[in-house]
């Protein structure tokens, strides 16, 4: 069974073969504040009860801060100008000390329990916090790119932002259930 790794500019991440139990399960885990990035339109009802209700369900294990930039801020006509004021926009709500996970389609595929002990480990790299960032609907900037300390994609599909959203909200909620040993996962 291979293990993926996660190669950082500030730390060297290597998660569990998948499939395997994490090593975090049912131990004291550091809980780094999650902010949750998306670049997106206004979001349908629907999508947002479903953030609202795995975001509340978090907020039992780490603080948890959901933000929303407008897709193409400059209302720019070519994808390559509406992308760069995209990532000008993410790079200036990214904290100096945040450890960012970057949500990509060529991202390294992750199982629930390795997104558990992805989230553990952020608490050893002295971050103050962990941030998610989901794209919008071309994808991430080069700066972002540069800046990720880890590239990783929910799904070999390629998800609609909204989509991708609530997934990785729904396997954050999933990845605290199995770092506490609760019942939720399995």
């Amino acid at each position: 069974m291979e293990s993926t790794v996660f190669a950082t500019s500030k730390t060297r991440y290597t998660p569990l073969p998948s499939g395997d139990q994490s090593k975090y399960a049912a131990q004291s885990v550091r809980a780094l504040p999650i902010r949750i990035l998306t670049v997106g339109k206004k979001r349908s009802a629907g999508i947002q009860l479903v953030v609202d209700e795995y975001t509340e369900k978090l907020k039992h294990y780490c603080p948890v801060q959901d933000v929303r930039i407008k897709s193409n801020p400059k209302n720019a006509r070519d994808s390559t100008a509406q992308i760069e004021h995209e990532d000008m926009a993410v790079m200036g709500l990214i904290k100096s000390n945040e450890w960012v996970v970057m949500l990509d389609e060529r991202g390294c595929d992750v199982s629930s329990e390795q997104m558990a002990s992805l989230i553990a480990e952020a608490g050893n790299t002295g971050a103050s916090s962990i941030l998610f960032c989901v794209g919008g609907p071309y994808g991430h900037g080069r700066q972002l790119r540069e800046r990720a300390d880890v590239s990783i994609r929910l799904s070999s599909l390629v998800l609609n932002h909204e989509i991708a959203l609530v997934v990785l909200a729904e396997q954050l909620y999933r990845a605290w259930t199995i770092l506490k040993g609760q019942k939720y996962h399995h």
